[in-house]
């Protein structure tokens, strides 16, 4: 069991519960929140049109994803900035779980996790460091759904302001799901500054230190032999490739997670960065992918694959 030290967590703030009466008083008084400079509108009422992905879906069966269509069933909506299409998270809980498992999402963003969470009959834990991005999930949370001829029982959801470094309230090994979408280094700076803690703000270097406090957690939190799976990509500085998404990779096999998958997830109508030039030609190609990395947590005493554990000690 990996120990964290008690100190560390001390200088990160720990996680505090949103409640119903917190979140009601909010939506009354709010239309929308700002995140990275971006509005993103609060509903009062949901006037919901279907509940799932289209008759045709399967879960996916290769290390190739694509959506062109991201999703947009229940109260899915691609107007959070960076959130994942809800296949993602969909395909991981269907594949890695049961009814009633726990599944965590300690950077919940918009909530689509934990929708998937809620639709699937999952519990599920939401944390995220802007209160604002909490709000953003409680209200894509506040919806009834009941499914005819289906024995559908109510999860139990939870959501709290906090840092992914600081689980405090999470149990040893009481999670049997991680999903998670980390900001991808600075690309996009959520906060702008305005909450503490939020790493999108920090260098590179604090960056990856801080993805492996991250990854400290997530490994003491999770039970052994299940999975934590998370979608991060890459970006280029003066026109060359900086790969952020294998960086972060070694920060979880560094702290005793092994490698699961590599999944190549590709992008569609990217409107970000890492993908807008002005130029007709470039000396460079636009970056169209990113990685789900699913890594496993060792059964204690497990003897674990060299070329996975130890990677960092071959390349």
């Amino acid at each position: 069991m990996l120990k964290i030290e008690k100190q560390k967590l001390k200088t990160y703030i720990g996680m505090k519960e949103i409640t119903e009466e917190e979140y009601l008083n909010f939506l009354k008084n709010h239309e929308f929140v700002v995140v990275e400079n971006q509005k993103v509108k609060l509903f009062k009422e949901w006037k919901i049109n279907k509940w799932g992905p289209e008759k045709e879906y399967k879960l996916e069966s290769t290390t190739v994803w694509s959506f062109p269509n991201r999703g947009d069933w229940a109260t899915h909506r691609g107007d959070y900035p960076g959130n994942f299409s809800p296949f993602i998270p969909r395909n991981l809980i269907e594949k890695y779980t049961n009814k009633g498992d726990w599944v965590l999402d300690q950077m919940v963003g918009g909530g689509t996790t934990l929708v998937e969470c809620k639709l699937l009959q999952r519990n599920g834990i939401g944390i995220d460091i802007n209160p604002d991005a909490i709000m953003v999930t409680k209200n894509r949370l506040d919806f009834h759904y009941g499914p005819a001829n289906v024995d559908y029982k109510e999860p139990i959801i939870k959501t709290y302001v906090g840092d992914a470094r600081n689980l405090d309230k999470i149990k040893d090994e009481s999670i049997d799901l991680i999903v998670t979408h980390p900001p991808y280094a600075s690309i996009k700076r959520y906060t702008r500054g305005k909450v503490k803690g939020d790493i999108s703000q920090l260098s590179f270097p604090d960056y990856l230190q801080a993805m492996k406090e991250i990854a400290e957690e997530s490994l003491r939190v999770l039970k052994q032999d299940k999975y934590c799976a998370i979608l991060i990509g890459d970006t280029r500085k003066q026109r060359h490739f900086i790969p952020i998404a294998y960086k972060v990779m070694e920060k979880f096999l560094e702290v005793g997670f092994v490698l699961k998958e590599d999944i190549i997830k590709l992008q569609h109508h990217v409107s970000t960065s890492r993908g807008r030039w002005s130029k007709p030609y470039y000396d460079f190609y636009k970056i169209m992918h990113e990685h789900l990395f699913v890594f496993r947590k060792p059964k204690k005493g497990e003897k674990v694959p060299k070329l996975s554990s130890n990677l960092i000690k071959l390349m």
